[in-house]
C-alpha cells in the first residue's frame, strides 16, 4: 500500500479523530479510506444522471479567506452558462456559506462541483442532483 503525506488543520483533525473513535475505525489510515470511497461513489452516482439537471450545490468556507469570495466570482462567471442563481450568508462570524442553485447538463455541473471542491480555503462541499 502506498503511504500519502497529508496537511490538514489542527481543528479539522480534532473532529476527524473524534468522528472516527465514534464510529469504531481502528485507525485513521482506515477512516480516510472510507471518506475517500464514499467521495468517489457520491461522484459515480451523480455521473449516472445524463443529459439535463437540476442541481444545489452547498458551500461552506472560512470567512476570513478573501482569497476564495475572489475565486468563488471567478468560478461563477467561468460557470455562468450552467449557474442560475447564487446566495452567499455569513453564517455566524467565522462562515461564509455559499449556495449555487445549477441547471442544465449534468458533466457541466459535475466540473462546477469539482473545481469548487479543488479550491483552497473550501471547507465543505454538498451537491444534490435532480435529473429534468
Amino acid at each position: 500500500m502506498a503511504v500519502v503525506s497529508v496537511t490538514i488543520p489542527g481543528e479539522l483533525l480534532r473532529k476527524f479523530d473524534e468522528f472516527m473513535k465514534t464510529r469504531g475505525y481502528y485507525s485513521r489510515s482506515e477512516a480516510f479510506r472510507d471518506a475517500i470511497r464514499s467521495l468517489m461513489a457520491e461522484t459515480e452516482l451523480a455521473k449516472l444522471e445524463t443529459g439535463n439537471v437540476a442541481a444545489t450545490i452547498m458551500i461552506i468556507c472560512d470567512y476570513a479567506r478573501k482569497d476564495v469570495d475572489l475565486r468563488m466570482t471567478e468560478v461563477r462567471h467561468e460557470f455562468d452558462d450552467v449557474v442560475i442563481e447564487n446566495v452567499h450568508r455569513h453564517i455566524g462570524e467565522k462562515y461564509c456559506l455559499e449556495i449555487f442553485i445549477a441547471e442544465g447538463n449534468n458533466e457541466r455541473i459535475l466540473d462546477l462541483v469539482g473545481r469548487v471542491r479543488g479550491m483552497r480555503g473550501i471547507q465543505q462541499v454538498r451537491a444534490m442532483f435532480m435529473p429534468l
